[in-house]
C-alpha cells in the first residue's frame, strides 16, 4: 500500500522540485545565450578543463557526470562535430578511449565560466546565509547517500 504525503510532505516536496526546475532552467538558458553552452556540455567541459592534460578516460567521466554510456556517447559525437572535444584511443589499452578537450572547447569553457558562476552566486549562493548553505550542502549528502544505499552512484 502507498503510505501517500502528508500535506505539509507534498507542499515542501513540491516547493524543492519548483526551485530546482526553475533555477535548472534559467541557469541553462543564460548560459546557452551567453556561452553558447548547453547544462551537458558545460558539465563535459568543466571536467575535461580540470583534468590532467584535458583529457580523460570516458569511463571515468561517465562516473563523474552520472550518464548512460551510449547519452555520453551521442553527447561526445556532439561535441566533437563542433570541435570541443576529440575522442583518442588510449595507446596503453585500446580498449579504452581518452575524451580531450580541444583549444575551442577550453575557449568555450573558460569564456562561459565566469558568467555561469555569476549566475550561480546571484540566484543561488547569495539567496542563502552561510549557516543555510552549509546546511543544505548536508541535507544534499543525506539524500545522496539515502541514492546510494538504494542503487549504484552511476549507470554502467
Amino acid at each position: 500500500m502507498t503510505s501517500w504525503l502528508s500535506d505539509d510532505e507534498q507542499r515542501d516536496w513540491r516547493r524543492f522540485v519548483v526551485m530546482q526546475n526553475r533555477l535548472m532552467a534559467q541557469l541553462a538558458a543564460h548560459l546557452q545565450a551567453e556561452g553558447g553552452l548547453s547544462i551537458p556540455d558545460y558539465e563535459v567541459l568543466v571536467h575535461l578543463s580540470e583534468a590532467p592534460d584535458g583529457r580523460m578516460r570516458s569511463t571515468d567521466l561517465i562516473e563523474r557526470i552520472c550518464w548512460e554510456k551510449s547519452r555520453l556517447s551521442h553527447h561526445l559525437t556532439r561535441m566533437e562535430k563542433r570541435g570541443f572535444v576529440t575522442r583518442e584511443t588510449r595507446p596503453d589499452d585500446l580498449r579504452y578511449s581518452d575524451v580531450v578537450i580541444t583549444t575551442a572547447g577550453r575557449a568555450a569553457i573558460e569564456a562561459a565560466a565566469p558568467m555561469h558562476v555569476a549566475h550561480v552566486r546571484s540566484w543561488f549562493i547569495e539567496a542563502l546565509s552561510a549557516e543555510e548553505l552549509a546546511v543544505l550542502g548536508e541535507l544534499s549528502d543525506k539524500v545522496t547517500a539515502r541514492l546510494d544505499e538504494a542503487t549504484p552512484a552511476c549507470p554502467a
